[in-house]
């Protein structure tokens, strides 16, 4: 069975001052700290919290 395909999802903005929502979106991504990367699973879930938080993120596939 294939593997997920998976993005690279780096925070290069902060997300102190955001709304409440965004701050949530940032950590459930897995997001803790500037300039830190996590990948995460291509999922329509994922890619919503992506979406909503595009301005904060730099995304590349992994």
């Amino acid at each position: 069975m294939a593997e997920p395909a998976k993005l690279k999802v780096t925070l290069v903005r902060s997300k102190h001052g955001r709304l409440k929502a965004h701050r949530a979106c940032v950590a459930g991504l897995g997001l803790r700290r500037m300039h830190q990367t996590v990948e995460v699973v291509n999922t329509p879930e994922n890619r919503g919290m992506i979406n909503k938080v595009s301005y904060l993120l730099r995304v590349e596939d992994a």
